[in-house]
């Protein structure tokens, strides 16, 4: 996955912070063309950091994907890392693991001691 920075990293940070959006407010909100956006939407959304949702087919709204949001936080670590699709789904597997209870070593969450008993 070769980004570009510091535009790849400017609309994916829009849409996380703005949500949905159009490649027209993108570039408003990035600084970047409207074309630059435009150019670089179906590049992001083939690496699966963004996708093309409707109501139409040609609507052009765009939404940042889990992976995207793993991407934004961890921006700094792009250019330090030979492979960042690995280290977003490293980050991937521990937000998951963490949300449903199993910790990063496989084993089921203990969570009896931060029950308060009666």
């Amino acid at each position: 996955m070769r980004l570009r920075q510091p535009t790849d990293f400017l609309i994916l940070e829009a849409l996380h912070t703005y949500g949905r959006n159009v490649a027209t407010n993108i570039a408003q909100t990035t600084g970047k063309s409207r074309k630059n956006v435009n150019n670089r939407l179906p590049v992001l959304a083939d690496f699966g950091l963004v996708r093309k949702i409707g109501p139409a087919e040609r609507s052009g709204l765009y939404e940042i994907t889990d992976e995207g949001r793993a991407a934004v936080g961890l921006r700094e670590e792009y250019d330090r890392t030979e492979d960042f699709e690995a280290l977003i789904e490293r980050r991937l597997e521990n937000t998951t693991a963490q949300t449903t209870g199993v910790a990063a070593r496989g084993e089921p969450r203990d969570d009896s001691d931060d029950v308060e008993s009666a």
